[in-house]
């Protein structure tokens, strides 16, 4: 039993110092950018053919197919953080982007990580849809 405790390593931090900077915030951040529209698209694009086949306004379903992918985008996006940094040092990136709300954390406010906030912004989303139907 003694050999086996004696192999565990026990490392000083589970991140080094170079995860927690701001070039690798920098980066995170870019990976998001890039990552954000294709996301957008791959999930507004079947409430969009939904409302098409419904027959809804062009309005209610551009704006409700934004409002519906958002939540799903928000949510990977999150996970991304979440995989590169550890659920315990997110916050250090999130409290970098809102020292930057005019460059890197543009379109970041500290609402868009809470669960609260995606599941209104999917339920506005078939709100919409109901609302689209009924006026359509």
């Amino acid at each position: 039993m003694k050999n086996h405790q004696s192999s565990i390593k026990n490392p000083k931090s589970s991140l080094s110092t170079s995860e927690l900077s701001e070039r690798n915030y920098k980066r995170i951040c870019f990976i998001n950018w890039m990552m954000s529209v294709p996301l957008l698209l791959i999930f507004s694009w079947p409430y969009y053919f939904f409302c098409h086949e419904l027959g809804i306004n062009r309005v209610a379903m551009f704006a409700g197919s934004i409002t519906f992918a958002l939540p799903f985008m928000f949510t990977i996006l999150h996970g991304h953080v979440t995989m590169a940094l550890g659920a315990v040092h997110r916050h250090h990136y999130y409290s970098w982007l809102q020292g930057f709300p005019f460059t890197y954390g543009l379109l970041f406010h500290p609402i868009i990580i809470s669960t609260r906030f995606r599941l209104i912004l999917f339920s506005s989303s078939l709100v919409i849809l109901v609302v689209g139907y009924l006026l359509a």
